[in-house]
Formats: structure tokens, C-alpha cells, sequence
């Protein structure tokens, strides 16, 4: 099919009016990495659902598993397959996201495409051996253990992923979610923090979101505002699990840093390496997403690594004088922010605090009430991704038919491949490396170039940039 078939402008104009406002309205991160308008104030009144109502929703659609795609070019955009690609409405360390318009449903999706040759790249697979004790795999298998995994999150706290289309002859990864056109909760740092109402709406989300993930054995790691997107049905969705990690047992016991800055635990920020809980890294980090609901910046930040560290791991948490806030989330904030791992409260805990439950007239659900499980197969993994056939893969299967040879063609370079990311939801993670994230820069922060940097010194740091090591 011709670019100017599928994309002529006569098919488009029915389009073009709806896109121009819904892209107006995305608030999403633009490429430049700055946003426009000022803070938003979310109103929980008018639209709060019972969680009996979200439990009644109807089970997920599979995610759909695309064998052979079809792209064009064309002036306004890219057609892959029913999706056409249009502006990029958000920009990573490792590829962007782009409005997608898929013509059979006739809606809207968050089109992620990722980078194959930077993934790989920066988990050191093409500049170094792995280290020594590592058991890493090919890094592109642990993607496709996350897309496995994703395929089956069924929660309405959890975004959804749609369809994956892969295309063995070219870098993207094309990844469909469900459009969050209200994009992230709040932005850090905002003048505006939210009430305690508002903060207590989305609280309840984001704990009943991440039960649900440790229920099925995954640590998030990198639990913030701007990863906490806002449905069309005004609840948040847990989103970006690119440095999530995968566990056996009760717990994951990690070793590797990854995540945010800001946002991470004080037990991450030793030189020496040890072992620590995962879960307890998540709950870390929802107390400071808590923090920042109620008072719009982070309870511990600067602009140097070395001394950001300093204060996490020894500065006593403070709570300005205004917005007042209750006695009672004051003490559910300091048990979250306990610096000892091994007294933080838990979830289980949580979902009982008098503040979450409103002294016990507003129960949560119990576990077993919002999760179900989910187990991924070995076959489900091969399949994550349906390939999209190159001419070169046709050709080779051709040959291989005319010779009646059947063993696999590229077994020795597998065997090769050692180098893994540290995450089953590795997308967005590199070694040491800063993604940009969808805040607003802070007030108190210069850029620095990236040479000449001062020792200690994080360049280009943002209140809710990422960074993460590979070796977990």
C-alpha cells in the first residue's frame, strides 16, 4: 500500500480536528523536556469510583501478538500496520513516544519505541564482558520476559499494554499502551500540592497498584509522580516498568541501584555492595510520592549526587509549616520514611494505617479481593513478541527449506550472549546513565555539560530523573 494512499490528506480531515485538541491536551513531557501551563489542580469530587464498581470492570483483552507489519512513510506520518504515527509527545534515553491512531478501533494509543542498539549499548553489551558471578542473558530476552509479564497485568491501577510489534530488521521496538491523555499525577516541584482528599484518593491507588505488582512478584523500583499516570476514569495507572525487577520467594533481595534519585531508599546509598528488600525499596519511595502530594516537592533533594546521598541516608524528614497536614498522615509519612528497612511499615500495614482507612470506616480490599494470579509460561516468553519477517529472514528460511537443514542458524550467537539488563522491565535502563523525566526542571539547578563535570556532580539532574546500574 502506497504512503499516499494510507495517508492522503482526504482520509485524514475527519481526524485532524479531534487530533489537534488531543494532543493539545496530552500532558505529556515534549521532546525538549519542558512542559507549558501552569500546575493542575485535579478535583476527586464528581468522578470518584467505589472500588466494588472498578472491581466489576470487565477482564482485559488480550494483548495482540502482531505476525507481520506493513510500513510506510508519508508527510504528517508513519503507517505501521492499522497505527499511524504521529507527533512525538514524549522522549527518553532510549527511544520516544508517539501519538498513535489506530484506524480499526479508532482510537488513540501511547506508541513507545524503543531503541534496541541503545538498550544494549548501554547495559555494556557491546563494551564489556559481563562481570564476573553475573548470570545475565541476551538483554533482548529480558525485554521480552517483560513484555510476557505486562502482557498479562490485569489491574485498573496498572497501565495496560496493547500490542507489540517488533521488526527484527530494524532498532524500534514498538510497544502500543493505553493513552493516558491527563498524563502524570502532578508534577514535582508544583506550587499547588494537592489537599489531603486528593491525596488520599490517589494514595489508595497507588497502594492497591503496587500490592498487586508484589502479589505477583515484581518490585516497580522506580515509584514517582511522573510515573503515575491519570486514566480517563480520574484513578492513577502505575506506568514505565523499566527497571522493574522479577522475584522468587517473599521478597527480592537487590543489590544493584536503580531508579530515581530523589526517590530512593537511604539503604541504596552505600558504596559497599549488600544485599536489601525490594519491597521496602517501593515503600520508600510511595512515602516520598506521598510527600510530594501533600506538599508539592521532594523531602530530600539537591543538585549533587554526593550530597543528595548525605541527606537521605542521615537528614531527619522535615515538614514545612504550611499546608498543614494531620497528625496522623505526619506519622504514616515518618513510618514510610523510616531509614531502617527492617521497621519501615509494610503494605499489609499500610492498608490498616487510620489515615489510609480513615479510621476504619474506609476499609481496603483485602489482597486476595484485587489480585489475581498470573504466571507466564517459557512458550508465552518466545511468543511476546510476534517478529515482523525482514526479506532477510525469508530468504534465509527459503535456504534452509531447499537444504533440509533445520537447526538454528543463529544458536552460536546466542551462546555469545551474555550481557543482560538488570531488569525484567529493562526499557528505559542504562549504567548510570540519566533519563529525562517528564518534571519541570528545578528552580536551584543549572546544566552542566558532560564534560568537565565536578566529581559528585549529576549532570543535568531534574527532582525525578532516573539513572540505574545493569547488574542485577
Amino acid at each position: 500500500m502506497s504512503a499516499d494512499t494510507v495517508c492522503r490528506a482526504e482520509q485524514d480531515s475527519e481526524h485532524m480536528g479531534e487530533l489537534a485538541d488531543l494532543v493539545a491536551a496530552i500532558n505529556v513531557t515534549p521532546p525538549d523536556g519542558y512542559r507549558s501551563g501552569a500546575p493542575r489542580t485535579t478535583r476527586v469530587s464528581h468522578r470518584k469510583m467505589s472500588l466494588q464498581e472498578r472491581d466489576c470492570r470487565m477482564p482485559r483483552e488480550p494483548t495482540i501478538e502482531t505476525k507481520r507489519v506493513s510500513i510506510t512513510d508519508a508527510d504528517d506520518c508513519v503507517q505501521l500496520n492499522q497505527y499511524k504515527l504521529k507527533k512525538e509527545i514524549g522522549k527518553g534515553s532510549y527511544g520516544v513516544v508517539k501519538l498513535a491512531y489506530n484506524e480499526d478501533s479508532e482510537k488513540y494509543y501511547a506508541m513507545k519505541v524503543v531503541s534496541k542498539k541503545k538498550l544494549m549499548k548501554q547495559c555494556g553489551f557491546f563494551r564489556r564482558l559481563p562481570s564476573q558471578g553475573s548470570n545475565s542473558a541476551f538483554p533482548l530476552e529480558k525485554i521480552y520476559k517483560e513484555i510476557a509479564i505486562l502482557k498479562k497485568l490485569d489491574h485498573s491501577n496498572v497501565v495496560r499494554l496493547v500490542e507489540v510489534l517488533d521488526d527484527p530488521n530494524e532498532d524500534g521496538l514498538h510497544m502500543a499502551f493505553d493513552l493516558m491523555t491527563k498524563g502524570p499525577v502532578m508534577e514535582v516541584p508544583t506550587e499547588d500540592p494537592f489537599t489531603d482528599e486528593q491525596a488520599h484518593f490517589y494514595f489508595i491507588d497507588i497502594v492497591l497498584g503496587i500490592e498487586y505488582l508484589h502479589y505477583h512478584k515484581i518490585i516497580h523500583r522506580d515509584i514517582k509522580p511522573s510515573n503515575l499516570l491519570l486514566g480517563d476514569d480520574g484513578h492513577i495507572k502505575i506506568a514505565d516498568f523499566g527497571v522493574s525487577k522479577e522475584f522468587e520467594g517473599t521478597d527480592a533481595n537487590l543489590s544493584s541501584t536503580a531508579g530515581t534519585p530523589a526517590f530512593m531508599a537511604p539503604e541504596m546509598m552505600t558504596d559497599h555492595e549488600h544485599s536489601f528488600s525490594g519491597k521496602a525499596l517501593d515503600v520508600w519511595a510511595m512515602g516520598v510520592t506521598l510527600y510530594c502530594f501533600v506538599f508539592g516537592k521532594c523531602p530530600f533533594f539537591d543538585e549533587y549526587i554526593v550530597s543528595l546521598r548525605h541527606k537521605i541516608k542521615n537528614k531527619p524528614v522535615e515538614f514545612p509549616e504550611a499546608p498543614l497536614i494531620s497528625n496522623t498522615l505526619k506519622e504514616l509519612i515518618e513510618r514510610m520514611l523510616d531509614k531502617n528497612p527492617e521497621t519501615r511499615i509494610s503494605i499489609p500495614e499500610i492498608k490498616l494505617h487510620a489515615w489510609v482507612t480513615e479510621n476504619g470506616s474506609n476499609p481496603l480490599p483485602l489482597e486476595e479481593e484485587h489480585c489475581t494470579a498470573v504466571e507466564v509460561t517459557e512458550e508465552e516468553v518466545q511468543n511476546s513478541v510476534k517478529l515482523i519477517p525482514s526479506l532477510s529472514t525469508m530468504i534465509l528460511v527459503k535456504s534452509m527449506l531447499r537444504k533440509r537443514s533445520f537447526g538454528n542458524p543463529f544458536e552460536c550467537l546466542v551462546r555469545r550472549a551474555e550481557r543482560s539488563m538488570s531488569a525484567p522491565g529493562g526499557l528505559l535502563t542504562g549504567s548510570w546513565g540519566l533519563l529525562r523525566s517528564s518534571s519541570q526542571l528545578h528552580p536551584s539547578l543549572r546544566k552542566i555539560s558532560n564534560e568537565g563535570s565536578r566529581d559528585g556532580e549529576l549532570e543535568n539532574l531534574y527532582e525525578d530523573d532516573a539513572y540505574t546500574e545493569c547488574s542485577d
